[in-house]
């Protein structure tokens, strides 16, 4: 496991060759590395990088999970999506706390951004990283989404 220092603490990056398998929060120090995953990680907390490109694999999970993580994966930058409405678009508009045990399950956030969901009312609720950790991502995201929309980057 690499270690990433971000604006949210130190960030374990686990890869497997050129795709990304795993972050972690809080990850004890350790080696860094230039890996494309953590040069695209380190632009995406600078506000430079909208998209990740990098490969990743989401191992493990069950079919609902995986079912989840990838609605999460097509959520767009400095938007939001409560749980509810990915349950409705899984077809079970009552799985809501079924959709958020996955996004606790996920295991490449922030790539994969499950901080961009949210609860019912658009309420900040849940986060495997800490509420605190999932309100500066959102913040980043908004501000840049703004700069950019007003064309000041």
């Amino acid at each position: 496991m690499f270690v990433i220092e971000s604006p949210i603490g130190p960030l374990g990056l686990v890869v497997d060759g050129p795709a990304v398998v795993g972050v972690r929060f809080a990850a004890r120090p350790g080696p860094s590395t230039d890996h494309p995953a953590a040069e695209q990680l380190r632009a995406y907390f600078a506000g430079e990088l909208t998209d990740f490109t990098v490969p990743f694999d989401m191992r493990g999970g069950s079919e609902f999970e995986r079912a989840v993580w990838a609605e999460i994966a097509r959520i767009p930058y400095g938007e939001t999506i409560t749980y509810g409405a990915i349950a409705t678009a899984l077809g079970d508009p009552g799985a809501a706390r079924a959709v958020g045990t996955a996004c606790n399950h996920n295991p490449i956030p922030v790539i994969v951004p499950c901080h961009r969901v949210v609860g019912a009312g658009n309420k900040m609720v849940g986060f495997g990283g800490g509420l605190d950790r999932k309100r500066i991502l959102l913040e980043l995201e908004a501000a840049v989404a703004l700069q950019r929309a007003w064309g000041l980057t």
